[in-house]
């Protein structure tokens, strides 16, 4: 195999890792010390549920925190988040088991802490739950936080009919 080729692999095998994953929108950030820290607000749309909107919040260290703390490459596991309806909802092909499904990941560090969003549905309340988390490599946070978002109220469409 050439070294094109092999290139060419290696990058198809992270673009499918990363297939199915929402992608975020930075819609605002708070300096909150002179330090350089902020808090950042992103939008995050389900890839498979149409008219969900969630927005996480996260802590982002600066420069000087960085420097003071020796610790360059991490950022806190801290997050928050809130998913709420934001148009008509149109359920697509969702994992209904109660691992749920991974909807959205970001790094928080360079190799070992990922932000990650679960997406969970609740088939007796006909409710997604929308949960994040950190997943670490060495050691699992216990930090979360959950959002709900009620179907029965939202005249959901499901792309393959609704689950019994």
């Amino acid at each position: 195999m050439t070294l094109t080729k092999a290139a060419a692999l290696a990058g198809a095998l992270i673009a499918g890792l990363w297939a199915g994953t929402a992608s975020a929108e930075e819609v605002g950030k708070v300096g909150v010390d002179w330090l350089g820290n902020d808090i950042v607000v992103e939008a995050i749309g389900d890839p498979e549920v149409e008219g969900v909107t969630c927005h996480v919040t996260y802590f982002e260290r600066g420069l000087i925190d960085r420097l003071q703390q020796g610790n360059w490459f991490e950022d806190p596991s801290n997050s928050s988040i809130a998913c709420r309806q934001t148009g008509p909802i149109t359920i697509g092909d969702i994992d209904l088991d109660r691992n749920g499904e991974e909807v959205f990941q970001q790094r928080r560090s360079i190799i070992l802490k990922t932000l990650v969003i679960n997406r969970i549905y609740d088939r007796e309340n006909d409710t997604l739950i929308y949960l994040a988390h950190t997943r670490e490599m060495q050691q699992g946070s216990a930090k979360m936080a959950i959002s709900t978002v009620p179907l029965y109220g939202a005249d959901a469409k499901w792309e393959n009919g609704r689950p019994e």
